[in-house]
């Protein structure tokens, strides 16, 4: 070594220190040790292993010359502190003396490397956790296997510390500072220790020994110190390969002026020694790699095998040369499959990383090949971050045109799916390949102006959408993805210049302006903050100032392209009820102060003649909200006569369809035909949803006509109904805001009120027919029942009890309820294809049975009407009418229990109604039907029980108990008639309760018996001496009762999971894997054959049961057959066995 820098005094006596530190207990430890370091380390290596975390790789500048080190380390030991620290207490304290205490190091390890090495031995261990001391005399003879068998006795001991973990407030940086000790170390020692094979061989050979060792705590700070030096060494190879250049290009200049001579042979010896430090150095990565990499990257702990990923991807990337091979990238591919979120992530994005690098993609040609399927699999795992990660992978992918179009067609399925996050990654992987086709090199890009690229884009976002013009609600879905990164969707002039046909060479069908109508209306709601696809959370959403400047900066944009050609869109597409709702709709986003502030009050009220129109010549229900809410709009936002006329033409519009309604009427008391008057109906219904209409002279015509005319289209009669119901709550509105309440308005209240419930009444005890064929009939059903709970709740006598208006209080007889509950049965028993067929019909969300139920429900939450007989019977149908009424009855219950009624009572009396519709059905011998009726009665009682849970069980305890004694009771009524309610309900809340009280009940049940002769009638009792037997078995269980959990299964919200279709890890020919890697890959194939017996449950969110059946051909999709369904286990929850996707692989411990 040239020029070996003479020790400061400090260093020396250092030494002489950690010398000092040797024990002799150490010593005899040491004397005991043998010779046979392969043997144990082949063991040592069969133990688990763990990977560290990725480190980011430093650039190093040329070291400064050797006099100017040594300068600085005389001055640095000159003013160094007398208080010496040792390497783990720097390490453990502040991170910044680091450096300079490895430079001290350095300098004492090249004055005698003997002392300064047993202490950074010492420090290695420390940091590990383990105390251990080496002798000096005795270090080379010392056996690394060992003195690392040593120190799993320790572990096994409890006599290591975890720093690495440490909650400690001073550790919080201890691995940050080990790494950055172990760069600072191979940066020092590049001019001398780094090639003497000496220093940094010791060091590898206990890393890499420790790095097997059972202990996690030593597998995971080994694995930390192994793998920041290889990335430390390749900062140092990195550094020589640049001057191993530069010096081949100064030989090569020198060469052409003469053939040999000093500077020649200068340079030839610069180059060759340059070169056999390289090679050095990466022999020592080699080494790391073999010993700690290959097997640590499939260790237990998952935090090693990130780690590892991560390291690996850092060190292809910075250092190709080496690892740009099939030799290494292998891993990358494998844990593709690891069942690890974390790790499949660290895969992901260290691919990406290096398809990012276009040098690299012609080295990568054998591995897309291998594993782009795999990579295309991801994009649908049930991890969302992997999920968003892979699919930015495949757009890698696709940039460098590694895989084919053909291959995406999975992934465009998910621009309409679940989480919001990878909807958006897979909207701006097709705007970048099929908008703006930014991987298609052959495709000749628009060149011209900004207008004419966002009329090609445009273009071609139609396309996309023709595949979902039969469905609005995919349509916005699509919109929404690709919305944050097309900006031809914020180009407003351009979309509305290509609805006017302003642009001759683009002709748009009448689907495609359909379609771009939705886009420009669902851009414009983005573009002002709101949402147009409902969020996963319900939260309200909150803007920040620069945010909400730039949704206020985004209206006038808007409305400064809308103000002159609005009025041209409405005129050209008033007739068409598809097409007028959502241009409507737009100017309740727009700026209208702009309409003064721009002198154009005229198109202003151009607007409004248009909008009034629209709302007189359509009847749908979309097309007369959207006129509503814009008549409303400009009657309150705007500003002066602009308001002015705004409330003018709203009072036109109330008295002009109040005249309409009574010629309609007059026109159907004639004998004409009733469409007018369902039209007019729907559009004084909607108007008054927002407002109150005075309609006091219509509504007495009205009710005559109602009692008039009996037979008619029942749909008239359920907006005939719903009008009267809405003008009676507006008025009970304005009296309980008014400061004053005449005796005339009260009176008026009372009579519109007998008069709404006396008709309600008719259709109460005369229902209208509920069948399969006719659905009007089934909506006013729907509707009465609705209507009577409103009104019940509006005029509920605690409402207004001690009040000037006590007299409005009311509430319905026991005959009155009971008629409502019939009616409210007929229809949830409708079936469920009968709801499936009217799915699109208007207003289906207030008249199925999810409103019926609603209805129901609330009188009881909110003690409108008695609970006692209400409340079971609602209860009763928990489980028969599917998952959305079950919430319905399941949120009911949280709130009697929160209100801490008679819950026992109620439950019981829910059981028994269940109980006697399955002897209803045992009476008529239909065995389906009486087989049915009693699973539905066993269902229930388990769903009531499973209410009592954790700490519930011992609040209700008695609650739980009365239920049980109560529901015995019942069942020896008549006995053994009743008995089976034994079997079919107690015996669920008999599990809930205690083994003491279990045996009281047993007791109490063989008295029934006693005197009784069983004999007459066997089989009768059967179910008594079934439910004698399952006391038995739960007095006989030391331990207690354990919870009978019900058989949910965990429902995962997402995409579908797949079944990889791989053939274990041996994936290149070229270069085989070891026997004990290819037996993990047969172990692998072993665990996911194994796993494919796992139950596992099919769910559709939302969005898929409207999931149009049209093939995305213009994304060249190809759908799979089994994409609608959604597949979870909570077994791949409860262990670490099960892989977390079902797209992911196993690996070996």
């Amino acid at each position: 070594m040239e020029d070996t820098p003479v020790a400061s005094e400090r260093v020396t006596r250092r030494g002489k220190r950690a010398r000092a530190q040797i024990t002799e207990s150490a010593a005899a430890e040491q004397t005991a040790k043998g010779d046979n370091r392969d043997e144990d380390s082949d063991r040592s290596d069969q133990s688990p292993s763990r990977a560290d975390r990725d480190e980011s790789i430093d650039d190093f500048e040329e070291p400064r010359p050797k006099t100017k080190r040594k300068r600085t380390l005389e001055g640095a030991s000159a003013a160094a502190p007398r208080n010496y620290q040792s390497l783990i207490d720097v390490i453990k304290g502040n991170g910044k003396l680091i450096a300079q205490a490895v430079k001290h190091w350095v300098e004492h390890y090249e004055k005698d490397p003997k002392p300064a090495l047993v202490e950074l031995l010492m420090m290695l261990f420390e940091a590990c956790g383990a105390k251990y001391h080496i002798q000096e005399d005795l270090l080379d003879e010392t056996d690394v296997d060992d003195v690392v068998v040593a120190l799993v006795n320790l572990a096994r001991k409890g006599e290591v510390e975890d720093y690495q973990s440490s909650k400690k407030k001073e550790l919080k940086n201890f691995k940050d500072n080990l790494a950055s000790f172990w760069d600072n170390l191979v940066t020092e020692s590049q001019n001398g220790p780094l090639f003497d094979q000496v220093l940094f061989d010791k060091c590898m050979d206990y890393i890499i020994a420790l790095s097997c060792t059972p202990p996690r705590i030593y597998r995971q700070v080994a694995s930390l110190m192994g793998l920041q030096l290889v990335t430390s060494l390749i900062s140092i190879a990195k550094m020589l390969g640049a001057q191993r250049e530069t010096t081949q290009r100064q030989l090569n200049v020198e060469r052409k002026k003469r053939t040999d001579g000093p500077r020649v042979e200068s340079l030839n010896k610069r180059l060759s020694t340059t070169h056999e430090k390289i090679t050095l150095i990466e022999e020592m990565m080699r080494k790391i790699f073999t010993g700690l990499f290959v097997h640590r990257y499939r260790d237990i702990d998952p935090d090693i095998r990130m780690s590892c990923i991560q390291s690996l991807g850092a060190w292809i990337l910075s250092y190709p040369s080496l690892f740009l091979q099939d030799l290494y990238l292998k891993y990358l591919g494998w844990t593709l499959n690891d069942k690890n979120a974390g790790v499949r992530k660290a895969s992901v994005l260290a691919l990406q990383n290096l398809y990012e690098v276009d040098d690299n993609v012609p080295s990568l040609g054998l591995f897309t090949e291998r594993f782009s399927n795999r990579m295309i699999e991801l994009a649908d795992d049930i991890d969302i971050s992997v999920a968003v990660c892979a699919i930015g992978l495949v757009k890698q992918l696709l940039r460098h045109q590694l895989i084919n179009d053909d291959d995406l067609g999975s992934l465009y399925d998910l621009l309409i799916d679940d989480p919001p996050e990878i909807r958006h990654a897979i909207g701006a992987l097709v705007y970048d390949h099929l908008i703006a086709q930014k991987f298609n090199s052959s495709q000749s890009h628009t060149k011209g102006d900004g207008n004419d690229s966002s009329e090609v884009h445009l273009g071609r976002m139609l396309q996309i959408l023709r595949e979902f013009s039969t469905d609005q609600i995919l349509s916005t879905y699509v919109i929404d993805d690709v919305w944050e990164y097309m900006d031809a969707m914020k180009d407003w002039k351009c979309t509305i210049s290509m609805l006017l046909d302003e642009n001759p060479m683009i002709e748009l069908t009448d689907e495609d302006a359909t379609n771009l109508i939705r886009l420009l209306s669902s851009s414009i709601k983005k573009a002002v903050g709101e949402r147009i696809v409902p969020a996963t959370d319900n939260r309200k959403q909150y803007f920040n100032k620069a945010q909400r400047d730039m949704i206020e900066n985004n209206r006038r944009d808007i409305t400064t392209a809308m103000i002159k050609r609005y009025p041209q869109l409405l005129r050209k597409f008033m007739t068409d009820k598809t097409k007028i709702a959502p241009l409507v709709e737009i100017v309740v986003h727009m700026n209208l102060e702009l309409y003064s502030l721009k002198r154009q009050e005229q198109n202003f009220k151009a607007v409004l003649h248009l909008v009034k129109e629209a709302f007189l010549k359509h009847g749908e229900k979309d097309a007369l909200r959207c006129c509503v809410k814009a008549m409303n709009f400009c009657s309150f936002e705007s500003r002066g006569e602009l308001r002015d006329f705004a409330q003018s033409k709203l009072k036109e519009l109330e008295d002009e369809l109040i005249a309409k309604l009574k010629s309609a009427m007059k026109e159907v008391a004639d004998g004409d035909d009733e469409y007018s008057l369902l039209v007019n109906l729907k559009r004084l219904y909607e108007l008054q949803l927002t407002k109150s209409v005075p309609i006091e002279s219509l509504y007495e015509d009205m009710a005559a006509f109602l009692r008039s005319f009996r037979n008619m289209n029942d749909e008239v009669v359920s907006f005939l109904l719903l009008n009267m119901y809405l003008h009676v709550s507006w008025c009970l509105h304005s009296i309980v805001n008014s400061e004053t309440v005449s005796e005339e308005s009260l009176l008026s209240l009372l009579s519109k009120r007998t008069t709404l419930f006396e008709l309600l009444g008719y259709y109460l005890q005369t229902p209208p027919e509920v069948q399969v064929d006719n659905k009007c009939g089934n909506q006013l059903a729907c509707r009465v029942c609705a209507i009577l709970a409103e009104m019940w709740c509006l005029f509920r006598k605690e409402n207004f009890a001690s009040t000037k208006v006590e007299s409005l209080g009311y509430c319905p007889s026991d005959s009155v309820l009971q008629s409502f509950w019939r009616l409210c049965e007929l229809q949830l028993n409708i079936s469920d294809e009968a709801e499936d067929e009217d799915v699109q019909r208007e207003y289906i969300e207030e008249t199925n049975r999810d409103a019926v139920m609603i209805a129901a429900a609330k009188l009881v939450a909110s003690d409108t009407v008695p609970k006692e007989y209400l409340g079971p019977q609602i209860i009763s149908h928990f489980v028969m009418h599917g998952t959305s009424v079950a919430e319905i009855v399941k949120h009911l219950i949280s709130v009697l229990k929160k209100k801490e009624d008679d819950v026992s009572n109620i439950f019981l009396e829910a059981a028994k109604q269940a109980y006697q519709r399955h002897m209803v059905a045992l009476e008529s011998n239909d065995e389906s039907l009486a087989s049915k009726s009693f699973q539905e009665c066993k269902d229930l009682a388990a769903r009531l029980s499973g209410t009592f849970v954790g700490a519930a069980r011992n609040k209700h305890r008695s609650d739980i108990l009365k239920i049980v004694k109560d529901g015995i009771e019942f069942a020896f009524v008549d006995a053994p008639k009743q008995l089976s309610f034994l079997d079919g309900a107690v015996i669920h809340f008999v599990s809930k309760l205690p083994t003491p009280d279990i045996v009281e009940i047993l007791k109490d049940v063989q008295k029934q018996t006693e005197n009784v002769n069983m004999e007459v009638d066997p089989s009768g009792w059967r179910p008594y001496h079934t439910f004698l037997d399952s006391l038995h078995e739960k007095c006989a269980k030391n331990e207690g009762i354990q919870d009978e959990r019900e058989g949910t299964t965990v429902r995962r919200r997402g995409r579908p999971p797949k079944r990889p279709n791989l053939q274990g890890k041996k994936l290149f020919d070229d270069h085989g894997s070891s026997e004990e890697e290819d037996s993990i890959s047969v172990s692998d194939q072993d665990a996911q054959d194994d796993e494919q017996h796992e139950e596992e449950e099919d769910e559709a969110p939302l969005i898929r049961s409207l999931k149009s059946a049209s093939k995305l051909r213009s994304l060249k999709v190809s759908r799979e057959e089994n994409k609608g369904q959604r597949r979870a286990g909570d077994s791949g929850r409860a262990t670490e066995n099960v892989a977390a996707s079902r797209t992911s692989g196993h690996f070996s411990k």
